[in-house]
């Protein structure tokens, strides 16, 4: 017969509990070194199949300390049991080294041992945990201890651990599942020789067993170990108690020995199939002893497989916002686990977003940059939060409307940093000089101030949203993008249409063919279009899906246009004639395709990708615009906005317009006599 080889217990102490003893050390326990009483859970082990080899591989369950290990009524999870402990807590590293840990586990060997003396299987799963808590370095050293009694001889099974399904009933594991379901419990019995299975609580033992042959006999405990063979640390101290306790009962020879099921089923069996181990034991007559205490095993050992202490170091993660933080970007990091390895996350985390409209676009936009991981958001605009602004614009509530509403920039960036602490977010509220709107002469300096704040908020930010409501305030922002040389990315809606493009760079800075910007295909330049406008005109009218499609294709484009080694001037798929693009995959960009410009349809719920070439007179991104600019850029506003014709006649459009109605003239028009001959 072959000596039963025991799965030790394993600990997982989770951050929460780390956070418990902070406030217990700090507010409670002070200098005291008492032993606190603590409750942890475990659960049934289990095991997985590897889909290649085919093999098994164990999947022990650890015993389990908790947040809420300090209270009283500690919540247990689904399919667990509880199981209590003591620590005790150190006040210097010095103390926790030389502690007597000796003493300290036979002390509770010595407990344990008395309670089976007792007759009681309360503490057939007592632990002992040890700590020193530096909290200042939030780094916590800890000792488990499992005391298991040594049997000698050795326990040995009276053959192989079987599949309880091989050799129980459906109705008795059926029974079982039904009872721990309803009432859990670390140790039971099962009688099968009954038309109906029934399952009891272990101290009932002498009664329930009373005249049932041992064939119809079988002794349970929920068992945290997944191996085929070797059931979990808990069987050791249930066997001894078992041999002490109840010898008379179990006085056999070992050709019959003592059934033992080792429940590892957390949902009912069916099919035919459980998790669940049943081995017969054999020895227990033989141990029964003098009474004296058999000796103790169980110090833990630490991940290098010596019996040693383990640390966790929490300093990155004891700050509740550093903690968020992770969090954050725990489904980023896990992209590159298996599908984009090659992912740069840093390169998106780092840009700077510059957002000019913290409208309906503006606050879709920094969710979504928040959700990539960006953490420096800035927003750009002069309107206060209205009534019905919190509906469509999911960065403001109720509240923000109240007395006037808040400023909408600094209330966009207070709401981010409540989402997610971590943010870098400001706001700032201020308005930009349109073409088509004079600037009045009591406006001129702070105009010009605010001008200023502009620029230095472009030099500042790495990328540069056009988020806004009208046309020609996209002008200005467009000019001082292509001026700096930034990324920048333009969302517009119609009422079932959207634009999203990416401006390409100057033609200083551009490889290759230069791709338009926002105004490139327009042959006349920006001007007024909110002066004699209706409600619904002067109001963005779109269906209310069509700002989120829009901010979320703006920043997945964004994304890839940042994975792309050429940056700014990535090159642009062509498409074909079917609106098809090019196989994703031979794109720079792990993140596949960085197209120019997508036209959505919502009505066709369509969308088309589109390629446009620069335009030399182009009002936003031509050469005599960007030269002016750099000449005189407070000038070059002031015309834009106060003199009718100004960019057309500094572009040269008003001399394209002359061409074309001067090629319009010279045309011969066929008569319609010449038509009837």
């Amino acid at each position: 017969m072959a000596i039963i080889q025991f799965q030790p217990f394993s600990s997982l102490v989770e951050p929460a509990f780390w956070h418990a003893l902070n406030n217990l050390k700090i507010d409670v326990l002070k200098l005291s070194d008492d032993f606190i009483p603590v409750a942890a859970s475990y659960a049934p082990g289990r095991a997985i199949v590897d889909r290649e080899t085919g093999q098994e591989i164990a999947m022990p369950s650890a015993l389990t300390l908790a947040g809420d290990a300090f209270t009283q009524h500690p919540q247990i999870p689904k399919y667990a049991v509880p199981a209590y402990g003591l620590l005790k807590n150190y006040n210097t590293i010095e103390e926790f080294k030389a502690a007597d840990k000796t003493t300290l586990f036979n002390e509770l060997s010595d407990e344990i041992w008395k309670d089976i003396q007792s007759g009681s299987t309360s503490k057939l799963t007592k632990f002992l945990l040890i700590t020193f808590a530096d909290l200042k370095k939030y780094r916590y050293y800890y000792w488990f201890a499992f005391p298991a009694f040594v049997a000698k001889p050795a326990w040995e099974a009276g053959g192989d651990w079987q599949s309880a399904s091989e050799t129980l009933s459906s109705e008795t594991l059926s029974a079982v599942y039904t009872a721990l379901h309803t009432e859990p419990r670390q140790f039971f019995l099962v009688r099968t020789s009954s038309a109906a299975p029934e399952v009891a609580p272990i101290e009932e033992l002498q009664k329930f067993f009373d005249g049932v042959p041992p064939e119809h006999r079988l002794i349970g405990f929920v068992d945290p170990s997944g191996a085929p063979s070797n059931p979990g640390w808990p069987l050791r101290n249930l066997l001894t108690y078992l041999a002490h306790r109840h010898s008379p009962l179990f006085s056999m020879d070992s050709a019959s020995g003592l059934r033992v099921l080792c429940w590892r089923d957390v949902d009912p069996p069916h099919d035919g199939r459980s998790r669940s181990r049943v081995g017969v034991v054999t020895g227990l007559a033989s141990v029964q002893g003098t009474g004296e205490r058999p000796s103790a095993v169980g110090w833990e050992k630490n991940p290098q497989g010596k019996l040693a202490p383990r640390v966790a170091d929490l300093a990155p993660t004891m700050d509740p916002k550093r903690l968020a933080e992770q969090a954050v970007d725990l489904n980023l990091k896990l992209m590159r686990w298996r599908i984009l390895p090659e992912l740069d996350l840093e390169r998106v985390a780092n840009a700077r977003c510059l957002l000019l409209g913290a409208g309906t676009l503006g606050c879709y936009v920094a969710r979504m940059l928040m959700a990539w991981g960006v953490r420096t958001i800035t927003f750009v605009d002069s309107a206060r939060v209205s009534f019905s602004n919190p509906v469509r614009q999911p960065l403001f509530t109720f509240e923000d409307c109240l007395d006037g509403g808040k400023p909408k920039a600094a209330c966009a960036a207070e709401n981010l940093k409540k989402i997610f602490p971590g943010i870098n977010s400001t706001g700032h509220n201020l308005s930009i000089p349109m073409p088509g709107h004079p600037i009045p002469p009591t406006s001129l300096e702070q105009t010009k101030k605010d001008v200023e704040l502009l620029e230095k908020l472009v030099d500042d930010h790495d990328v540069v949203f056009l988020l806004m409501d009208s046309r020609e305030s996209r002008w200005l922002p467009t000019v001082l993008g292509a001026a700096k040389g930034k990324i920048v990315m333009n969302a517009a809606l119609g009422f079932d249409t959207f634009l999203v493009m990416r401006h390409g760079a100057r033609k200083e800075l551009a490889k290759g063919e230069r791709l338009g910007c926002y105004y490139c295909n327009d042959i006349v330049a920006p001007a007024d279009s909110l002066t004699d406008r209706t409600l619904d005109q002067m109001c963005t009218v779109t269906r209310p899906g069509l700002a989120s499609t829009a901010s979320s294709t703006a920043v997945e484009l964004l994304a890839a246009l940042l994975q792309h080694p050429d940056g700014v001037n990535a090159p642009a798929p062509v498409p074909t004639k079917g609106g098809e693009l090019p196989d994703p995959h031979a794109s720079g960009s792990v993140l596949g395709l960085v197209p120019h410009q997508l036209r959505g349809y919502l009505a066709e719920f369509r969308t088309i990708p589109l390629r446009g070439a620069a335009f030399s007179r182009c009002t936003g991104c031509g050469d005599a615009v960007l030269e002016a600019y750099e000449r005189d850029a407070w000038s070059l506003v002031q015309s834009a906005c106060g003199e009718p014709g100004f960019l057309e006649r500094l572009t040269g459009l008003d001399e394209l317009y002359r061409e074309g109605e001067e090629a319009v003239g010279d045309v011969e028009w066929a008569d319609e006599d010449d038509e009837d001959m």
